[in-house]
């Protein structure tokens, strides 16, 4: 079993990284996808992915409850999980603003991303895991974007905390921050 971790700003090309190293092991890969297609951009961007994508690859897509299904990874030899960031924010985004920054709606997402890294753990192939960076920004303006911001920084040290080894893509240039090449 094996963890990676990509991170990286936003458009950055974290995604594209992760999708090479997957394509380097040359196995059966799954391609868990969080985004939503909520507007034209969104469907372009989307499309962009699948467009990168090899058609050997099985899709699985799972915007909010990607915590329930991690018990599909078994059947592969790589997962690459794209991406946690994306996930987080719909997650975040089913809560009424009334709720941003509960102290039971934190719990509750945390919970989540808790019961999905334990998943992780267990599955015994090369997991990669694709989340945007949070600490490279200012703080956000809107009591929103610091609950994401929060979140976010929180969910990727728990993970970076578990990865065998962590990559941060810069420009596009990936930088390995910790643990030996796959």
């Amino acid at each position: 079993m094996s963890i990676v971790f990509v991170t990286g700003g936003v458009r950055s090309g974290k995604s594209a990284f992760a999708e090479q190293l997957a394509k380097e092991k040359d196995v059966s890969v799954l391609y868990v996808a969080t985004g939503v297609a909520t507007d034209k951009e969104m469907e372009q961007r989307i499309a962009l992915h699948r467009e990168r994508r090899p058609a050997s690859w099985e899709v699985a897509e799972h915007p909010y409850e990607a915590d329930a299904f991690v018990s599909e990874y078994s059947g592969y030899e790589v997962v690459l999980f794209d991406c946690v960031s994306t996930w987080l924010s719909n997650l975040l985004l089913t809560f009424p603003e009334g709720r941003w920054r509960d102290g039971a709606a934190t719990e509750e997402i945390k919970g989540k991303i808790e019961r999905w890294l334990s998943g992780v753990r267990q599955y015994q192939g090369t997991m990669i895991v694709v989340s945007s960076e949070a600490g490279l920004g200012g703080v956000a303006m809107s009591r929103l974007g610091r609950w994401f911001q929060d979140m976010l920084g929180w969910a990727n040290q728990r993970i970076a905390a578990e990865a065998d080894e962590v990559y941060a893509v810069i420009s596009g240039i990936p930088c390995k921050i910790k643990g030996e090449r796959i």
